[in-house]
């Protein structure tokens, strides 16, 4: 992350999820009611894509974009290899 305020709201992103996971460990714990558990389950996956986007975003804005724009043929085929393996794994 090289953008300050990019990786500040990834952080505090971060932090909200911390709080839900811990939040769920509580609710396990307490033997709170199974379907509340998956909602809050919902809410964690959909903040953890969230932060994967802007961190995706982020790379694609300054990693991939120099890599791209630069002579060195290795640093571009990398970046291009990179964004389709992720690419696999996301869809």
């Amino acid at each position: 992350m090289r953008k300050e305020e990019s990786k500040k709201d990834v952080l505090n992103r971060l932090s909200y999820l911390e709080g839900h996971c811990r939040a769920v460990r509580r609710m396990v714990d307490e033997g709170a009611y199974c379907i509340d558990i998956i909602h809050q389950i919902e809410a964690i996956e959909a903040a953890l894509k969230k932060v994967k986007e802007k961190i995706l975003a982020e790379h694609l804005q300054t990693c991939v974009t120099t890599a791209i724009k630069g002579d060195n043929e290795k640093d571009r085929k990398r970046v291009i290899t990179e964004l389709l393996d992720v690419y696999e794994k996301i869809c």
